[in-house]
């Protein structure tokens, strides 16, 4: 049914000005970004199907539904939306983004990362969606508050490069306190190969020499993420 043939008090325009954003479904807010469908499929329908949306990472299609998944979602998984066009993908993609910034802006403003929860939902947002394996490190003050983020090293999908001297270099830089290492798994798993585990130990060796704690390292793949610590892996 298009938006227009609803009553009055539920269409999502009307229904969000007299009630509030919170009142809308995540599927009207979506119609709402949409504005229109296309022949046979009024705009709900197409936002329900987006909310059903499963991301790709790499050549694996590894699905999680609804807000978080569309979260994650790229341009090229929004094209299998049939009706979504190139304006529209565009202005979700810009949408999905500023999210996405608003989320990490918030865990960076506080004084979060002193616990695995709180490093693994900011990974997760940084770097679960690539489809290309990333290895960061979080650089962390005295009181665990993030300095800077640096993805430092990229590889193929089963292996990336890590350099120790660099990320000594890049923790004097910022006269880190403490660090938290962190890659994706675009293929999906989280567990923790004996090459992570080996450079984990490798990396803790190197920043002790100058007083550099590793507190973590952590795997994210979407819509999971491991964490080392809590596997008692440091």
């Amino acid at each position: 049914m298009p938006l227009k043939d609803l009553p009055l008090d539920a269409q999502p325009r009307e229904k969000l000005l007299a009630r509030g954003a919170g009142a809308l479904s995540d599927a009207e807010l979506l119609a709402l970004l949409l504005r229109t469908g296309i022949k046979g499929k009024g705009v709900l329908q197409m936002a329900h199907e987006l909310l059903q949306l499963k991301t790709s990472a790499g050549d694996n299609i590894d699905g999680f539904d609804g807000i978080a998944g569309l979260l994650h979602a790229s341009a090229d998984d929004l094209k299998r939306v049939k009706g979504l066009g190139p304006a529209k993908r565009a202005e979700l993609v810009a949408v999905l983004e500023l999210a996405r910034r608003a989320l990490a802006q918030q865990l960076k403003a506080r004084t979060v990362f002193a616990t695995p929860d709180a490093v693994k939902q900011y990974l997760q947002l940084q770097l679960a969606a690539k489809g290309h394996e990333v290895f960061a490190v979080l650089f962390l003050d005295v009181q665990n508050r993030l300095l800077a983020m640096e993805e430092l090293f990229r590889g193929t999908l089963t292996q990336t490069s890590v350099y120790p001297r660099e990320v000594v270099l890049r923790a004097l830089h910022h006269q880190a306190a403490a660090v938290v290492l962190g890659h994706n798994h675009p293929s999906g798993t989280v567990q923790p190969s004996r090459a992570d585990e080996a450079l984990t130990q490798t990396l803790k060796t190197a920043l002790a020499l100058i007083d550099v704690r590793v507190l973590d390292h952590v795997i994210v793949a979407p819509g999971e993420a491991m964490s080392m610590a809590e596997r008692g892996l440091l």
